[in-house]
């Protein structure tokens, strides 16, 4: 059988500490675009895991985010995350009209005028760590409380009502297949919300994010009701995730590569280049997202993708591509910049990674600097790790100083 021909079955479940996932590995080798089937919805797709061919499928317009809507296409999750009217199932140019909108509140210039109040946070949260004293918790202590502090003061939404909408979005990531009735509701609940208090901020804006999109104009263009519910919903969730998970898969990463982190305390102000090269490394997630639909028969090498065929791009194994990164499986932090796709590619390319940057650089810069000694007050086997969720991180991380 002809390796396009071949079907692998991927669960993506791979979840021992942040070491990279051999299924993942093998289909890198054996199977560079292969045929897949996942642990949820109907048939098969095609998983795509070269640099250059991710970047193919992610920039083509043969290839369709808004096709994969109303489909119950090959996934991880028992419910799909995504909602039907969000950014990420738009194609360009409905697509871009969208992201103009909302791009307008993530300019350098805004970024930078986030910079003291996200510094007065990690400040705090600091603050607090060392009262308590070593060993302490990194996770409890600043990694869930940073981002998701920092995106609802963005997005203006009470403190009161931030631990539920946390335990909803965490609901809505959840793999196991007893968790679809709850991800269901979960989903129903964030979506009610927001659209709630998205109607209150248009009816009486503010400073806040929020506010920005619901008065922000491209010409006579503005976000509909739903847009904009949708969008901040989805700008609370992603908002919060991957810094969430990184500040713990940084700091974890760091101090276990011992002469990498000496690199980075001895030239401090390599940070922004060096986490760069973490955030390359770093298998943050399992699997893969929200997929794309051929809509013609596409060639990428000597495999036919035929039209109406589901597509799955790993930004995981393009990170890895041994065609794009010299010695792609070591830490590097000289690595000399290489752009990388921890936050996608191409019209889905995350927009908020600005803000999520500017939170990683001055939370681990801050905490290196406070805590010059910081190290695991565990053994590395004692780490616990995320088993029942897309995300890798570990549950805790306790640290000593």
């Amino acid at each position: 059988m002809a390796p396009s021909e071949t079907v692998f079955h991927c669960p993506f479940d791979f979840a021992e500490g942040l070491a990279f996932d051999p299924s993942l590995r093998r289909l890198m080798t054996e199977a560079p675009i292969a045929r897949i089937t996942m642990p949820y919805g109907e048939g098969t797709a095609w998983l795509v895991t070269r640099y250059e061919d991710v970047r193919l499928v992610t920039t083509d317009r043969r290839f369709s985010r808004a096709a994969v809507a109303g489909r119950n296409f090959p996934r991880m999750t028992p419910e799909p995350i995504v909602q039907s009217e969000s950014i990420n199932l738009l194609d360009p140019p409905a697509s871009s009209r969208l992201r103009r909108l909302v791009a307008q509140a993530f300019t350098a210039p805004k970024v930078e005028r986030m910079k003291p109040a996200t510094q007065r946070i990690v400040d705090g949260l600091l603050d607090e760590m060392a009262d308590h004293g070593p060993p302490a918790d990194l996770v409890e202590h600043l990694s869930t409380r940073l981002p998701l502090t920092s995106i609802c003061e963005v997005l203006d939404i009470p403190e009161e009502d931030r631990p539920e909408l946390r335990r909803r979005a965490m609901a809505m990531m959840a793999i196991g297949p007893t968790t679809r009735e709850t991800a269901i509701q979960a989903k129903a609940e964030l979506r009610g919300y927001f659209q709630d208090l998205t109607q209150r901020r248009r009816a009486e804006p503010g400073e806040d994010l929020i506010s920005s999109l619901a008065t922000a104009r491209d010409g006579d263009e503005r976000l509909g009701p739903d847009e904009l519910a949708v969008m901040a919903m989805v700008l609370m969730m992603t908002g919060h995730d991957t810094s969430t998970y990184q500040l713990s898969n940084i700091t974890y990463t760091l101090l276990t590569q011992e002469e990498q982190l000496a690199k980075l305390r001895a030239h401090p102000e390599k940070l922004p280049n060096a986490l760069e090269e973490l955030l390359r490394f770093i298998p943050f997630r399992k699997g893969v997202g929200i997929p794309r639909i051929a809509l013609e028969d596409v060639q990428i090498g000597d495999v036919t993708i035929r039209a109406d065929d589901t597509v799955h791009v790993s930004y995981l194994a393009a990170n890895r591509d041994p065609e794009r990164f010299d010695r792609p499986d070591e830490l590097d932090l000289d690595r000399p910049p290489t752009p990388h796709m921890t936050f996608g590619w191409g019209a889905h390319h995350c927009i908020g990674s600005p803000l999520a940057v500017m939170e990683i650089q001055l939370a681990i810069g801050t905490l290196l600097a406070r805590f010059p000694r910081l190290r695991l007050a565990v053994p590395v086997e004692e780490v616990r790790w995320n088993d029942e969720s897309i995300w890798r991180y570990p549950y805790e991380l306790p640290v000593a100083w």
